[in-house]
């Protein structure tokens, strides 16, 4: 089968080869699937760079998200049969022809749902799921604040955040996007490259905390958006794509610093929280929740809730591409490279 190879950090152009590799075989718990398509994530982006802990070493097979037919099943996998189309995690490998995954973290979808949307539902929906539903109990009116609203999984959030009727700001960096988002149902979208978020949600809010901040970006923002928080509020961090900024570890030391120090008395005076998530981690110690996640957002797919938004489809031949509008930061939604 072929595969694009990680061979060496990097910029995309110098980054990747595609290469002839042997076909993997289950273990007995998992699924080898025909891979029609996989998706980008902005950890693939830090893999590339040599920036994500738990990225294999080089070379390697980058990918996290598939859609295709299962070809084989392990012994033990008694949900699927071969031919069965199926959305799945597979925790690195994703960018080849065949790849496995657990039957666990796999599921049915229709077949006329197209490759970016099915895609999108096991990462990023799958995701804004576990933050929103699972994590931060999102609630009727709330009033959340959303980073990287036109992202991947900051258009899953937009889109179950508007399901429970809440008060949506959502941050963006160009016109095009606050169009996009103002379209998807945003009450309130802020260009941060013109404007102070922190001061447009005190202006709009009056004084009113926030109960949901969902940030990506890390560093400082969390530390901006936490005191943004009433009582009651959360903030989730799962990402760090501020990072991705700065090349140099001073740099990098200093967006870390930027998160700010804390101390319980402050989350027990104020009544507010934060929660770290990482998707990983919560795959490899807790899948049922994952699982589970990936039902319901199929569900509420097929019911019309939500709308997966492809925001750029790419050949294989395409993957350098790819990695840079992604990395351009002027993608909307999910991109999928198909074979």
């Amino acid at each position: 089968m072929k595969a694009a190879y990680l061979v060496r950090y990097g910029t995309a152009s110098q980054a990747f080869e595609i290469r002839e590799t042997e076909i993997p075989t289950p273990s007995p718990s998992q699924i080898l699937i025909q891979v029609e398509g996989f998706g980008l994530n902005f950890a693939d982006v830090m893999a590339r760079l040599g920036l994500y802990k738990g990225a294999p070493p080089n070379p390697a097979i980058l990918g996290y998200d598939v859609v295709g037919r299962v070809a084989k099943c392990g012994t033990d996998v008694v949900d699927f049969e071969q031919g069965d189309r199926v959305i799945a995690l597979t925790r690195f490998g994703g960018y080849a022809e065949y790849a496995l995954a657990e039957g666990f973290v796999s599921q049915r979808v229709p077949e006329d749902l197209p490759p970016g949307e099915a895609v999108a539902l096991s990462t990023q929906y799958c995701t804004a799921y576990f933050l929103s539903h699972l994590m931060a109990n999102l609630q009727q009116k709330d009033r959340v604040l959303i980073h990287a609203a036109a992202g991947g999984v900051g258009t899953a959030l937009v889109q179950m955040a508007k399901a429970k009727n809440c008060i949506i700001f959502g941050t963006c960096g160009s016109a095009e996007k606050i169009a996009y988002l103002e379209q998807a149902g945003v009450q309130h979208p802020i260009n941060y490259r013109k404007e102070d978020f922190v001061e447009v949600v005190r202006k709009v809010s009056s004084g009113h905390g926030l109960d949901v901040v969902f940030d990506p970006i890390g560093g400082k923002s969390v530390k901006q958006g936490f005191k943004l928080l009433g009582a009651g509020g959360r903030i989730l961090s799962y990402g760090l794509s501020s990072m991705n900024q700065t090349s140099n570890i001073f740099g990098k030391l200093k967006v870390l610093g930027q998160f700010g120090f804390y101390h319980p008395v402050q989350f027990l005076s104020g009544s507010r929280g934060m929660i770290g998530v990482n998707m990983l981690k919560v795959a490899d110690d807790n899948p049922r929740k994952i699982a589970y996640a990936m039902q319901k957002v199929i569900e509420m797919t097929s019911q019309g809730i939500l709308k997966p938004f492809v925001g750029g489809e790419f050949s294989i031949n395409q993957l350098v591409e790819a990695h840079e509008y992604l990395e351009s930061r002027k993608s909307m939604g999910k991109i999928v490279v198909k074979w």
